[in-house]
């Protein structure tokens, strides 16, 4: 938590998270009881899965597309995937990965109406933001011209070929390195 918060370009005001005692434990209630700012601190709802459907949205965008369904249990692979995400995956989505965000969502008889916004990366989205500070905007931009799309792309498939080979029971659903990697 302390590792995402550093990396974050504003100030944590809020912290949502499931009820699962991976998440809700101990460490983390103090960690958000025990700091000079306040943060609310709330969680979902029991059993009411669906509060978290952007969450459970990511997880297939970005774990299950990426590493597949298996559990990947092999302590070994710990530090392979963190630096997977922390180095390349991270930065490629962050900088370069454009998505909508839903603006509205109106009802009309049995339909629904959905209005999203134009497509952008979440840089895009902080540096129009007036809540950023100059300085931040300059040290995002400045980070985003040192990266390439294509490299960190290539460099994804690269370390995933690494992960994949020391888990051969992988369920990848792209699939794409399975062939490679076999």
């Amino acid at each position: 938590m302390r590792d995402i918060e550093f990396k974050l370009p504003f100030e944590l005001l809020g912290f949502d998270c499931d009820n699962g005692s991976e998440f809700l434990n101990n460490h983390l209630l103090r960690y958000f009881q025990n700091r000079s700012s306040f943060v609310k601190f709330t969680r979902s709802r029991p059993y009411h899965k669906d509060d978290n459907g952007h969450i459970e949205q990511k997880n297939w965008t970005h774990v299950r597309q990426l590493l597949g369904y298996d559990r990947l249990e092999d302590p070994a692979l710990i530090e392979e995937i963190n630096n997977l995400y922390v180095k390349v995956w991270e930065p490629l989505h962050n900088y370069f990965m454009p998505s909508a965000k839903l603006i509205t969502k109106d009802r009309h008889g049995a339909k629904l109406k959905r209005c999203h916004n134009l497509p952008q990366t979440p840089c895009d989205r902080l540096l129009a933001s007036d809540d950023i500070s100059k300085e931040t905007k300059r040290l995002l931009i400045e980070r985003r011209s040192e990266l390439d799309p294509i490299e960190l792309g290539n460099e994804v498939e690269k370390r995933l070929r690494r992960i994949l080979k020391l888990s051969p029971h992988s369920s990848r659903p792209t699939g794409s390195l399975r062939s490679a990697i076999i």
